[in-house]
């Protein structure tokens, strides 16, 4: 188990990132800058002072509330702060600081920022996808990563795979099935996982959409935020797609098919 330092620090780490990405959830979908101006209240538009711009601790302190205007702080600034906090410290406690535990987080952190823009806007920005898979490929040299042919392999099967399942559903309901955003997503998460973790992730990502989301799209006809349930995959994929594989060959080396090869007793 990692030294207990190590993880908070990952975690004090996390957080600041956290408030970073609460800035790129809110500016990214409408093409502002995520550096300037600084933080502003969402109400009132005046500046937030650096202490109160603390993540998490800062939300509690002021009860949830502006110090000039007295407006309301959505709970989801804290929610995010928290959780990078917690996605990075994980990482650490559960595979040490290593390539490994840096790869995670990262990777988690940009899968947390477009599962919440693509949920509230149908938007995933190219700065997370494309920016995203230029980290995965960068990380992929690293020992105990993904390695670069590998991850240079995934990310072309990410994007051409959902690019073929795009142009099928298209021809089949006659009208755009995908994003371009969940496209080049995909090209971003075979970067870090490879072409076996782009494969389950698109697998996951359809079922649980289809699952969860497709009785409202049936409803309202409003569409599935494919980047949302995208992104559930690929954290599934990172932390068990070796079991899930695994799994995988041993049901079917165990099936009918493979009854049929073996010599009779």
């Amino acid at each position: 188990m990692a030294d207990p330092a190590v993880v908070g620090a990952a975690a004090l780490l996390g957080a600041a990132l956290g408030s970073f990405l609460n800035v790129c959830v809110a500016r990214m979908p409408a093409g502002d800058s995520v550096l300037r101006p600084r933080s502003r209240c969402p109400s009132c538009r005046a500046t937030i002072r650096w202490r109160d711009n603390l993540p998490v601790v800062s939300w509690a302190l002021l009860r949830a509330r502006c110090r000039d205007c007295g407006g309301r702080i959505s709970l989801r600034y804290p929610a995010l702060e928290l959780a990078t906090a917690l996605t990075w410290g994980g990482m650490v406690w559960r595979y040490g600081a290593s390539a490994t535990a840096l790869t995670g987080a990262v990777l988690f952190t940009l899968l947390l920022a477009i599962a919440v823009i693509d949920a509230r806007h149908y938007i995933i920005p190219d700065a997370l996808s494309l920016g995203g898979c230029a980290a995965g490929l960068a990380l992929s040299v690293l020992p105990g990563s993904t390695r670069p042919f590998a991850a240079i392999g995934g990310a072309l099967l990410g994007f051409g795979l959902l690019q073929v399942v795009g142009w099928l559903g298209e021809k089949a309901f006659r009208k755009p099935a995908l994003g371009g955003g969940d496209v080049k997503m995909m090209a971003m998460v075979g970067g870090f996982l490879g072409p076996g973790g782009a494969f389950l992730t698109i697998f996951l990502g359809a079922l649980a959409g289809s699952l969860v989301y497709g009785p409202v799209s049936l409803r309202t006809g409003k569409p599935v935020p494919f980047g949302t349930f995208l992104a559930l995959g690929a954290a599934i994929a990172f932390l068990f797609g070796d079991p899930v594989f695994d799994w995988f060959l041993s049901t079917a080396a165990e099936g009918p098919v493979a009854g049929l090869t073996q010599a009779p007793h």
